[in-house]
């Protein structure tokens, strides 16, 4: 009737074909799992080696980019003044031509020098090179005055009296104050 080999089960050989499917099925499912795992693994390390590209790109652009700065830096401080020295070279070929002249009237010298001054004061203002000239009785400001002596006045203390050498500046940058006499407090 049974075969005393196997295990004895009313409902026949179903007993060990569900032991068979119990341990098949948890071992599927690690090996579905481990290839899931491997997988995600593969993707995260492609995703990594990409990651890493782009920050090596970004890194050689960045340092080409700083590097690029830095000539133009050089080159802008190294020909900064071009600009200004060309606005100039008319100023010097009058002087030259006004010399040549050898037996020139002093109104023809004159003349020449006011022309040439007039080059000159166009060629700094183009170059935001500005006078600062402070006319008398204006407020005296120490960042752009320089007193060189206190005098007694009429006028209000501390206001300009008298202008000596105007002063300059460039970009609102003072390259020199104006020298002044200022009214002495009473």
């Amino acid at each position: 009737m049974s075969d005393p080999s196997f295990p004895s089960n009313p409902a026949g050989g179903a007993a060990f074909q569900s032991t068979q499917d119990q341990a098949t099925t948890p071992g599927n499912n690690l090996a579905d799992k481990l290839e899931q795992v491997q997988a995600d693994f593969a993707a995260l390390q492609a995703k990594s080696a990409e990651l890493a590209d782009q920050y090596l790109r970004a890194k050689a652009e960045a340092e080409n980019a700083r590097r690029r700065a830095e000539e133009e830096i050089s080159k802008a401080r190294k020909f900064a003044v071009e600009a200004f020295a060309e606005s100039l070279l008319p100023v010097a070929d009058s002087l030259e031509a006004g010399l040549i002249i050898k037996d020139a009237s002093a109104d023809q010298i004159r003349e020449g020098a006011q022309a040439t001054l007039r080059q000159l004061l166009a060629a700094l203002e183009r170059n935001k090179v500005l006078p600062i000239n402070p006319a008398a009785g204006t407020k005296f400001d120490p960042h752009q005055h320089q007193a060189i002596s206190v005098v007694p006045s009429e006028q209000e203390a501390n206001t300009v009296v008298s202008l000596l050498q105007k002063g300059y500046s460039i970009a609102e940058r003072i390259l020199r104050p104006a020298l002044v006499t200022v009214a002495a407090p009473k």
